[in-house]
């Protein structure tokens, strides 16, 4: 027999490989290839090799008789895990087609089919996308952030009324506003605040996560309305100062009362044609 024992270089430093080239019989030139550890313990096997290792040496890609580490092999084996996992699950029958009655005939018996039954109930209810939970204080996040135009300008934000007011004195009044614009485009449920008051002695522990931290808070129709006024009557001092007309200082408070007025009376046309 032939011997030769090179390093491995895959194996951690010390480890020789050796492969023995048979001279003679039915097997004339194959070879068989041993390990030999830093101390000179001999290995017969990878699981050997493996369990005498352990978490030393990964040898999920080692190929036992080139002593070298072949990625490729493990993608091999990763694929005829895959391949053996959808074996089991069994792939879906698009075959439409009923079956054929497996009985000892000439004459093929078809299966009848039964598409209704008083007894069927479904065992499994299907999975609905549920909404990822939230972290605590998310809205800390929004703080600093500021909407610029073309022009990298600052865009001017929205005044919040002062019955919206925030839990936390760190939260600016941008940050609320932001999360209340969050919580308006993201979810379906009423936007009521913290209602509970003991968030506000302990909100890490008592704040309903569901709502944006501030106050608790209610809108009536009276706010609407009184809002709604308020935009007539500027979308219409907007249009008269369009149009260049010219006001005196004794006439514009006259012609603001008329404009509210009239707005008012344009809600309540609005409120008798809705009923």
């Amino acid at each position: 027999m032939e011997r030769k024992r090179t390093d491995c270089p895959a194996l951690p430093p010390g480890w020789k490989k050796e492969e023995v080239i048979r001279k003679s019989g039915l097997s004339a030139g194959k070879s068989d290839v041993y390990y030999y550890s830093p101390t000179g313990k001999k290995f017969r096997s990878k699981p050997q090799l493996s369990r005498y290792l352990g978490n030393q040496v990964d040898l999920a890609c080692f190929d036992f008789r080139t002593g070298k580490m072949m990625p490729s092999k493990l993608q091999k084996n990763k694929q005829r895990r895959s391949d053996s996992l959808s074996i089991n699950k069994g792939k879906p029958d698009l075959n439409t087609a009923l079956p054929i009655r497996q009985t000892a005939s000439i004459f093929k018996q078809p299966v009848t089919k039964v598409v209704n039954h008083p007894n069927n109930k479904v065992k499994t209810d299907l999975q609905r996308a549920t909404e990822q939970p939230r972290q605590l204080f998310w809205e800390k996040r929004l703080k600093g952030l500021r909407s610029w135009d073309v022009t990298d300008e600052v865009l001017r934000t929205m005044d919040l009324p002062k019955a919206l007011q925030s839990m936390v004195p760190e939260a600016s009044e941008h940050t609320l506003l932001s999360a209340l614009a969050s919580a308006l485009h993201s979810g379906c449920i009423p936007i009521t605040g913290q209602t509970s008051n003991a968030a506000e002695k302990n909100p890490s522990v008592w704040m309903n996560s569901t709502q944006p931290l501030c106050r608790a808070f209610s809108i009536s129709e009276q706010d609407i309305r009184s809002v709604r006024q308020t935009d007539s009557a500027r979308e219409t001092a907007e249009t008269l100062s369009d149009r260049d007309v010219s006001l005196k200082s004794d006439q514009a408070p006259q012609l603001l009362s008329t404009v509210m007025n009239r707005a008012g009376a344009v809600e309540k046309l609005r409120a008798l044609l809705s009923r």
